[in-house]
C-alpha cells in the first residue's frame, strides 16, 4: 500500500537518497530508522508527495505520487511531520475540527479521547506542552479515516504514559482498520515495540530490513538498538546482506 522503489533524491550536491526500497503492506506498521541525516524525513516526504524522485518512484495506495491521480488519493494519506506545531490561538478541540474540515470528516469525540487532553482540549494550543501538542496532532489524523500513514518522530515530547498508549493506538490502527503505517523514529525499544518490519537506512541507502527478531539474529544482537549499531558498522565495512522482508 506504501512503497518506495529505487528512490533516489538530491539536494544539490547531496544525494540524500540512492535508490532506497521501501514497502509498507495492509494491516502492518513499518519501522524506518537511522541516524540523522540518514534520509529518513526525506524518504517520508517523498511517499508523501511532498518532494519528486530524481530517480526510481513512489506510489501509495496503488498510485505513483507523480500520477495526476495521486491527488484523489491524498484523502486516504495522513503525514506527520517531526516538526508540526498546531496553531497557537486556536484550542486544541477547534484544531481537531480543522483537521477533519480538511479531510472531510467529523469524528472529534474520538479524537479528543485519543488525546487524553480531557478538559485542556478546549484551552489554547500555546498553553500546551510540547507533549500535549504532539498527542492532539497524532489523535487528530489517527481520526480522518487515512489507510496509508507516515508518522515521523511521532512520541517525541510525549511522556512515557502517553507514549505507550499512543503506540498501542498506531499498532491497533494498523491491524482493525487494515492501514499501512511506515513510523520513524529514534526510540529502539518503541520501534521494537510497535513495528512488525523494519529499515535500517544511512546515508540514503537502505543496509538491512527485516522483522525486529529477523535483524536481532542476524546481527547476533540482544536488542534492536544493538542490532542498530552493529548493522551501522557493518554497512560502513561490508557486513552481511540484509534478511528478507
Amino acid at each position: 500500500m506504501i512503497r518506495a522503489v529505487g528512490v533516489r533524491k538530491r539536494f544539490g550536491r547531496l544525494e540524500a537518497l540512492k535508490g532506497v526500497d521501501l514497502e509498507a503492506r495492509a494491516g502492518e506498521v513499518v519501522g524506518l530508522v537511522g541516524p540523522n541525516g540518514a534520509g529518513k524525513t526525506t524518504t517520508l516526504r517523498v511517499l508523501a508527495g511532498l518532494l519528486k524522485p530524481d530517480g526510481g518512484y513512489a506510489e501509495v495506495l496503488g498510485v505513483r505520487t507523480d500520477s495526476p491521480e495521486f491527488q484523489k488519493r491524498r484523502r486516504y494519506l495522513a503525514y506527520l511531520p517531526e516538526e508540526v506545531l498546531p496553531y497557537d490561538n486556536l484550542t486544541g478541540r477547534q484544531f481537531i475540527e480543522f483537521i477533519h474540515g480538511l479531510y472531510g470528516v467529523d469524528n472529534v469525540r474520538e479524537a479528543v479521547e485519543i488525546s487524553g487532553l480531557g478538559p485542556r482540549v478546549d484551552d489554547k494550543v500555546k498553553t500546551y506542552s510540547k507533549g500535549m501538542r504532539r498527542r492532539l496532532v497524532v489523535a487528530a489524523l489517527l481520526t480522518v479515516g487515512a489507510l496509508a500513514l507516515l508518522l515521523d518522530e511521532p512520541t517525541a515530547g510525549v511522556d512515557v504514559v502517553h507514549a505507550v498508549e499512543m503506540r498501542r493506538l498506531v499498532k491497533n490502527y494498523a491491524k482493525s482498520r487494515g492501514a499501512a503505517v511506515v513510523y520513524s523514529s529514534h526510540n529502539m525499544l518503541e520501534v521494537e515495540s510497535v513495528c512488525d518490519r523494519v529499515y535500517f537506512i544511512d546515508k540514503g541507502v537502505v543496509i538491512a530490513h527485516g522483522t525486529p527478531k529477523q535483524l536481532m539474529e542476524l546481527y547476533g544482537a540482544s536488542d534492536l538498538e544493538e542490532a542498530f549499531v552493529r548493522a551501522l558498522g557493518s554497512a560502513g565495512g561490508g557486513g552481511p546482506a540484509p534478511p528478507s522482508p
